[in-house]
């Protein structure tokens, strides 16, 4: 693995195990507004891109974009109840980052918008790590597309190709490589051999014995 300058972080299964409570918020919001749709199903044929973007898909008939927001907001809100008694870092992040933030700029790339990035930071006091953050509210194009990743570089101010990603989703490592970055899988979600087969070039289960060379 060659030298890198920057590290850039996904946020929700990469530096916390929180999946499964954003599956949960889904359900809950699709017997909300009386959808009749598995979480399967919806994974499948929905569940890519930013936040409006995928309400959008749920809600055709809805062209309203504010309206749209509201209601993937509020889909949020009922994730972070959910999760709030739950936070925990994934092993060996705090050590880990303690380490490397020593040596380089290190970057959040995420679909969350602000209010859960707010959430996560000040449940696991990360603020001190990070130089800067990028959510999904900060984009026009969710992930596979690589604009967050290519906007977290920018803020680094170091070239994609020198960043080395963090990434647990199929649509996020995508981003990433298409950005230009090497990446490593955190199988969180996936398991070892479908990240590599994505293109990770390292696997790690989380941060309590992993080392950059």
């Amino acid at each position: 693995m060659p030298s890198h300058k920057a590290l850039i972080f996904d946020m929700d299964g990469t530096l916390v195990d929180n999946m499964s409570y954003h599956k949960q918020s889904w359900i809950a919001l699709f017997k909300l507004h009386n959808l009749e749709l598995d979480y399967e199903t919806f994974d499948r044929k929905y569940h890519k891109g930013s936040l409006v973007e995928i309400m959008s898909r749920l809600f055709p008939q809805i062209s309203d974009r504010e309206e749209l927001f509201r209601m993937g907001s509020h889909k949020e809100e009922l994730y972070r109840e959910m999760y709030r008694p739950h936070v925990q870092a994934l092993e060996g992040l705090h050590d880990f980052l303690k380490i490397q933030a020593q040596n380089l700029p290190m970057g959040i790339a995420t679909m969350g918008d602000q209010h859960n990035i707010d959430f996560i930071f000040n449940a696991l006091a990360l603020h001190s790590f990070f130089h800067s953050t990028t959510g999904g509210h900060q984009v026009v194009h969710g992930k596979p597309h690589p604009e967050i990743f290519l906007t977290a570089a920018q803020k680094l101010n170091v070239a994609p190709e020198a960043c080395l990603a963090f990434e647990d989703s199929h649509s996020g490592v995508l981003a990433a490589k298409a950005a230009g970055m090497e990446v490593i899988g955190v199988s969180t979600m996936l398991d070892e051999k479908t990240l590599l087969e994505l293109g990770c070039v390292q696997v790690i289960e989380n941060f309590s014995s992993f080392r950059l060379i």
